[in-house]
Formats: C-alpha cells, sequence, structure tokens
C-alpha cells in the first residue's frame, strides 16, 4: 500500500481542487440549506465532497470514506485505512464571507492519522503533515511554540470552554483567542502561532483528524479533554473534545483541568 508521503501528496492534490472549488462560490451567493442538526450546508460543501469523494477513491478505491456531507457508510469500519474529510469547516464563515474557513482531508490507518492535510484557499495557507516525516506551512517547516506553562500562553477556544465548570484545577491564566474552524486552530496551534488550542464538547472526527497529525508532527501532543489518546475512524466518529498543545503545556492544561 502507498507510504504516508505518497498520500500526503494525494491529499495536497485533493485540497487545491477544493480551494478552487471554494473560491468560485466565495462571496457569491451560494444555495444554503438547513441541516437536521440546525448548522447550514451551502452548494460549495456539497460540490467539494462530491469532487474528493470521486477522486480520492478513484486514486485509492480499497480506502474507506468519512465526510461531513456523505451519509456515514459502516463499510469504512471493515477498511484497513480511511480518508476522513471536512468539504469546508467553518461554513458559517464561508456563507459570512470570512476567509478563516478551510478544507481539511486525512488518511487514517489503524485508528492513527497518518497524513493530513488544512488548506485555507483564501488566505494561501497549506498546512500538511505525514506521519515520521514533519509538518509544514507551504512547504516550510513549523514546529509547536517552547511555552511550558499555562500562564500568559495563548490558547485558541471559544468562551464556554474557559467557564469554571470545566476546570478542577481552577480556570488557567491563559489569554483566549478564537477562530472559527476547529482544523485552522490546531494548524495554527501547530506552526506556534498559538500555544494551544482546546474544546470540551465531543467533536467530529473530521474536524480534528487533519490537524491532529499536523500537531504531532510539529512536536506537540493532542488527547481528547481526559488525557486519553484519540482513535479515529471510530464507529461512532467523535472524540471527548480534545486538548493539543506543545508537551509541557499539554500537561499544565490537563493538571488544571482535571485538577490534579
Amino acid at each position: 500500500m502507498p507510504g504516508p508521503e505518497a498520500d500526503l501528496a494525494l491529499l495536497i492534490d485533493a485540497a487545491r481542487t477544493a480551494g478552487d472549488i471554494a473560491r468560485a462560490h466565495f462571496r457569491s451567493n451560494p444555495e444554503i440549506w438547513t441541516k437536521p442538526d440546525e448548522s447550514p450546508v451551502t452548494e460549495a460543501d456539497i460540490a467539494i465532497d462530491r469532487v474528493l469523494r470521486t477522486d480520492l477513491l478513484a486514486a485509492r478505491p480499497d480506502y474507506g470514506w468519512l465526510s461531513e456531507e456523505t451519509e456515514d457508510d459502516p463499510a469504512r469500519l471493515d477498511a484497513e485505512r480511511c480518508f476522513i474529510v471536512d468539504p469546508i469547516d467553518g461554513t458559517r464563515a464561508f456563507i459570512d464571507g470570512q476567509t478563516s474557513f478551510a478544507h481539511s482531508l486525512a488518511v487514517v490507518d489503524g485508528g492513527e492519522v497518518t497524513a493530513g492535510v488544512v488548506y485555507l484557499p483564501m488566505k494561501d495557507k497549506l498546512y500538511a503533515a505525514a506521519r515520521g516525516h514533519g509538518a509544514t506551512l507551504n512547504s516550510v517547516g513549523i514546529s509547536v511554540s517552547a511555552k511550558t506553562s499555562a500562564t500568559d500562553a495563548t490558547a485558541l477556544a471559544t468562551k464556554p470552554n474557559v467557564q469554571p465548570k470545566h476546570w478542577k484545577g481552577g480556570v488557567p491564566p491563559f489569554q483566549r483567542v478564537y477562530r472559527p474552524s476547529i482544523a485552522y486552530r490546531l494548524a495554527l496551534v501547530a506552526e506556534g502561532h498559538f500555544d494551544a488550542m482546546f474544546t470540551f464538547r465531543d467533536t467530529w472526527e473530521w474536524d480534528i483528524a487533519a490537524g491532529a497529525v499536523l500537531v504531532q508532527e510539529a512536536g506537540g501532543t493532542v488527547t481528547d479533554a481526559e488525557g486519553r489518546s484519540v482513535w479515529f475512524n471510530a464507529a461512532r466518529p467523535t472524540s471527548a473534545g480534545i486538548i493539543a498543545a506543545p508537551d509541557a503545556l499539554h500537561a499544565s492544561l490537563l493538571d488544571y483541568r482535571l485538577g490534579r
């Protein structure tokens, strides 16, 4: 079977194709529908999903497929490898004309992400990582920050996640910042632009798979909200939250989180 680098090259080409489609619809009043969970989906999401599924499975017909915009097929659970895709992460930002939406594409092998791409076409930022080969931004190597303590760290999170009920050891003295796309938040941690990101609600795999391998290959740690490893391509494709940060900072945040 192809190695992580070959899969990564495939994902990069596919991400650029997704970006071309997104640009064609961006700020052009795309048709919008509301899904059963009340979240929006646009004609761009659907078009990108259709093209990615066709192109990627044509190249890797033995891989499974998991995407936010495709009805789940349990057959993916029997596949040795699986694509995990979010055609547009940050659909609301896309609808609002904000440039911080992203395409998130990953390959999972045995529960572990082996290749991932997060691409922001309107910012011309392509983050990529293959297991054992490091992480890059526009082909230049990146690494997580050197921050070791939660004190004065910059953390990407929504307001509800800094409520005291989530922190048995007290809310850490970090500076909260925000970006709409979870995949982009992970990528920003991978490049060291911000120190950490976290969310404590159940999180869909397609939001975090590509970003998780970025952070790990950039030298950081990624776990669920309780400090456990995340298994990807699960029957119910969610993680019990996520914490991503440089190793020592991750441990510090987890101490505050668990009160230990």
